[in-house]
């Protein structure tokens, strides 16, 4: 369903936990990145409408964020990315899993990862793992972070070089 976060309201019912719980998430990343002290007194509002849920919906909301952010024009001391893995029974890590794969999963992790120095800014763990398996999952969304940065790099330069 369509989901909004401060200003939006939900098409279903009200906010639940999980949703409180994924503003909140998506409120600390943006905090540590927006640089507030430049712009004073200044509220900034982020509404993001969630239109469909395939799976891996905090990395997507925190990328939609950081695009949001960037396309505001907003200063940053850096950029951030999601990043979804799951661990499945064997322990195998499934990246950018499907609400299925999230399902099915022994543990379901989600960075947000710093562009400059790929820092986690915030992280988020249901299920269990062991210490070897979070960083083994830490080292995987670092190097897809790359390619998301990426991604932003090209979105950007298409964009700008249209106007």
């Amino acid at each position: 369903g369509g989901r909004g976060g401060n200003g939006g309201s939900p098409e279903k019912g009200f906010g639940g936990v999980g949703e409180r719980s994924r503003e909140q998430l998506l409120r600390q990343t943006c905090e540590a990145v927006v640089l507030g002290a430049l712009h004073p007194r200044t509220a900034i509002t982020l509404v993001l409408q969630v239109l469909s849920d395939a799976g891996s919906l905090l990395s997507c909301c925190l990328n939609a964020a950081c695009m949001g952010l960037l396309d505001a024009g907003l200063p940053l001391s850096a950029l951030f990315c999601g990043v979804t893995c799951a661990l499945d029974a064997q322990g195998a890590i499934v990246l950018d899993p499907t609400t299925r794969q999230e399902q099915e999963a022994r543990a379901v992790l989600t960075f947000a990862i710093d562009s400059t120095e790929k820092k986690v800014l915030m992280s988020t763990t249901r299920g269990s793992c062991s210490v070897e398996e979070m960083q083994q999952c830490l080292v995987a969304a670092q190097r897809a972070a790359d390619t998301i940065f990426q991604f932003y790099r090209d979105s950007a330069r298409r964009r700008y070089s249209k106007s």
